[in-house]
């Protein structure tokens, strides 16, 4: 009955996403009462909560920093929680069509959001629309939609301080079958001074950067001293495909390139900063073996940087990995900004330390702990990940397992929660990727499984 009515609503679906992906809803931290996260998050929030009265659900804005809709009646709740925010994104940072101007070819919706996290909302959307037309819950369902997920979950704090939680739910911002853990989330700060012999630093650019993505782009500007020897011919002759270097009078322009992925998977990027630092250190020389000792200890590896000790950092929800995502440069003083994913038995307060014995050896570093979010873990027999995975696999054919992840999902914020598709297993991820794409296939076979899990868990 449901698969029905999903199908009958399917271009109102991609309808409804490709109306998302045309608001380019970053996150912008303005502080201004009616729209605490800039006016493309105001938009649309207004128009999934528009959309939502108009299908007969109950709906709410929650002081503008977060929203919901619902439908049935009981004391408990099933809850859905996903987001409208996205990561920024460019034409020019390689897109085939612009980000935020939906297409779809190939059986394959384009555009930022897709798949991250307005496909996998609207799908789950309509899958309460077919439960609410043709069943009878003994529970509300709600869905909780964010708009500072990507950034600093203020939406989501905002919401617990006001609003009741659910006793039950899911998230639909990761992947299917089922994500019974999510690594603890860790972003650190060093700052230290920083001087290249023979120049000046003007700036260091990352074009804003989030810093739970790998870094596409960096780039460094020099002014060479009136006395240096430093003969830019022979940098000059040293570009290859990701570096670049652009002259002007007495000022060199070193720009380093790489691929974008998500922080959750540094694997499947390229660092742009690790290339720009790696050019520096073998062409330039600073008054300080700060940099080059940074590189030798391993800080740039993705994998359990090796100064945190020589057994890799891992358990059965992975190894950590690391994202040196933002850097800047002020008043001489070289910023670095890293993301870390932590395995869930691992104390990141004993990571926090390790960074911070990098003082012996640079006693002016300062490092700093940006924040940091607690694991998810939730026991693979338990009931709310054996019905959600035994749905899966019903809708689907496959007999496939729970799986931990990098990622950090609104699923760690509630208790009895755990995230739940959309991307289905051996699918490349595209969260945060240029050219993000939901396949139209797999988002409606999503809105079929999430309407059978809504009713499963609100019955």
């Amino acid at each position: 009955m449901f698969d029905e009515i999903i199908d009958t609503s399917k271009q109102e679906i991609l309808d409804t996403v490709s109306e998302l992906i045309k608001i380019p809803s970053v996150s912008n931290e303005t502080g201004e009462k009616d729209k605490p996260f800039g006016d493309a998050c105001k938009k649309a929030l207004d128009y999934i909560l528009k959309k939502g009265k108009e299908l007969g659900f109950k709906t709410k804005n929650i002081d503008g920093y977060c929203g919901y809709l619902e439908f049935g009646e009981g004391k408990e709740m099933v809850g859905i929680i996903g987001h409208l925010d996205v990561v920024p994104a460019r034409e020019e940072d390689g897109w085939t069509t612009s980000p935020f101007i939906p297409e779809i070819r190939d059986g394959k919706l384009y555009g930022r959001g897709s798949i991250d996290d307005k496909g996998p909302v609207t799908a789950a959307l309509y899958a309460m629309k077919a439960v609410k037309e043709s069943k009878e819950l003994s529970k509300r369902v709600r869905l909780i939609i964010g708009l500072n997920e990507e950034k600093d979950w203020k939406c989501i704090d905002h919401y617990k301080e006001v609003e009741e939680a659910p006793t039950i739910g899911f998230s639909p911002d990761a992947n299917f079958p089922a994500i019974y853990a999510e690594k603890g989330i860790l972003s650190i700060q060093l700052k230290n001074s920083l001087k290249i012999n023979g120049f000046s630093i003007l700036d260091v650019n990352c074009n804003n950067n989030a810093i739970n993505v790998v870094p596409k782009y960096c780039s460094i500007r020099l002014k060479k001293d009136a006395n240096s020897k430093f003969n830019i011919d022979d940098i000059k002759a040293k570009e290859n495909e990701k570096i670049k270097i652009i002259e002007g009078d007495d000022v060199i322009k070193i720009e380093a390139t790489g691929i974008a992925s998500h922080a959750a998977h540094p694997e499947l990027g390229e660092n742009a900063i690790k290339n720009l630092i790696k050019f520096l250190i073998e062409n330039f020389e600073f008054d300080t073996k700060y940099l080059e000792t940074l590189y030798e200890i391993g800080l740039f590896e993705i994998e359990s940087p090796k100064f945190l000790g020589e057994e890799k950092i891992k358990d059965e929800s992975g190894i950590l990995t690391s994202n040196v995502a933002i850097l800047e440069y002020s008043e001489e003083k070289l910023t670095i900004k890293i993301n870390l994913r932590v395995p869930v038995n691992t104390q990141m307060e004993d990571i926090v330390k390790k960074y911070s014995e990098l003082k012996k050896e640079f006693p002016d570093l300062e490092v700093s702990e940006l924040k940091s979010q607690a694991p998810l873990y939730v026991k693979k027999d338990s009931y709310l990940v054996k019905t959600l995975v035994d749905i899966f696999n019903k809708k689907t054919g496959l007999n496939e397992e729970a799986i931990a992840i990098g990622g950090g999902t609104y699923a760690r914020a509630f208790e009895n929660c755990i995230s739940y598709g959309l991307t289905m297993p051996g699918d490349l991820d595209m969260c945060h990727q240029v050219d993000e794409f939901v396949e139209v296939d797999k988002l409606i076979l999503a809105s079929k499984i999430y309407a059978e899990a809504i009713y499963e868990l609100g019955k």
